[in-house]
């Protein structure tokens, strides 16, 4: 049986969209293909999930250092782990910097990953320098879409760019779904009929969630009742709490489990996350799970036009694509999805019949499998 060896630093229990994507990539190939080879969990991490790695129907080897580095010793160990498990290829979790390992495991077959933070490494010469020597050392880098896939080509050689394939997250539509559950959290949280719009992400700067409290009142004023639920938690918690301070329609859920997520979505009327591209493009949107997984629960979205966020919408079908910085543009778009009810059900239907079509974990998996064995198309 082919076997592959996942590099990476990006890992639950650390949370973040990453972590999950690679962790699901991990868990859907078949028993007993796959290795994982990921830096120490943050301590905080641990204490919330102790059991995480024994869970896992794959082994987990943890390194000491809480981020791997492609250093002499971090090489070493690679090695020795693809070798005693019979690995013939290697998956790097994301392709900076741990894709620069690459030319020491020759002559195992090897894909590295890229995101959004990858796109910001294009604009730095150092960084863009060993974006190349990855791309020219690696069988295929990957890209999430058409945004990511041109500023990656930017630093890319020829041959490289012309072995990129696309690969993007799937997202499991019996998971996300109408009816998954939002009647219990409405219950719970006291919202009873109000409109709702739920912004589901990590709470840091680039997401937009203060653009949204700064859009509130203005929503308010034509819809009264409504809600802004904010479901998540991170090191700008704090801050958006404070923005929020006096709007008593400004809820907060604080941590959720993945599992979940889910009816926290269901919750809500319109999903909104209006994020923006930060520090002249260092910090930027590589695509936007949660776009696709509040289609497949049936919610028209308004996402923000940083970087790879368009790409997770059908402007005019499935929601609106809005610039994130100002909160004028997120308020009308929610303003209009609120008071036409009929319009929203219909992008709500149409997001969830183009996420179960374009991106189910089938295809993607399909994909990978081709990218990992060498045979995989365009």
């Amino acid at each position: 049986m082919s076997r592959t060896l996942i590099i990476t630093n990006d890992f639950p229990p650390r949370a973040g969209g990453i972590e999950s994507y690679v962790h699901e990539l991990a868990l859907r190939r078949p028993p007993g293909s796959v290795v994982v080879y990921s830096s120490a969990p943050d301590a905080a991490d641990e204490a919330a999930d102790p059991h995480f790695d024994l869970r896992q129907p794959f082994p987990i080897v943890r390194d000491a250092a809480k981020v791997l580095l492609p250093t002499p010793r971090v090489l070493r160990r690679a090695r020795v782990i693809a070798e005693l498990e019979d690995c013939d290829s290697v998956l790097y979790g994301a392709a900076a910097p741990l894709g620069l390992a690459a030319a020491h495991l020759r002559p195992l077959r090897q894909v590295a990953l890229t995101h959004g933070h990858e796109t910001g490494w294009t604009v730095l010469p150092g960084a863009s320098s060993a974006l190349r020597r990855i791309g020219d050392t690696v069988d295929t880098v990957t890209y999430l879409g058409e945004y990511t896939r041109r500023r990656l080509s930017r630093s890319l050689s020829p041959a490289a760019t012309a072995h990129m394939r696309r690969l993007a997250p799937g997202v499991d539509t019996d998971r996300f779904r109408p009816d998954a559950g939002g009647a219990r959290v409405r219950e719970r949280l006291g919202l009873g009929e109000r409109p709702v719009v739920v912004c589901v992400s990590r709470m840091v700067p680039r997401k937009g969630q203060d653009t949204l409290i700064r859009a509130w009142p203005r929503v308010l004023a034509d819809v009264p009742d409504a809600v802004l639920l904010l479901v998540g938690d991170g090191p700008y918690a704090s801050r958006l709490r404070s923005v929020a301070a006096g709007l008593d329609s400004v809820r907060f859920t604080g941590p959720v489990r993945a599992e979940d997520l889910p009816a926290h979505y269901d919750a809500g009327d319109v999903f909104a996350m209006p994020c923006r591209t930060r520090r002249a493009g260092l910090d930027v949107e590589g695509l936007g799970m949660v776009y696709l997984e509040a289609s497949a629960t049936g919610l028209p979205v308004v996402a923000g036009a940083s970087g790879g966020a368009p790409d997770a919408v059908l402007e005019g079908e499935t929601g609106h694509v809005v610039d994130g910085s100002l909160p004028g543009p997120a308020a009308r778009a929610i303003i209009r999805l609120l008071k036409d009810r009929d319009r929203a059900a219909l992008m709500g239907a149409r997001g969830r019949e183009w996420v179960s079509r374009e991106w189910s974990w089938d295809r993607t998996l399909h994909r990978l499998d081709g990218l990992l064995r060498g045979v995989e198309g365009p």
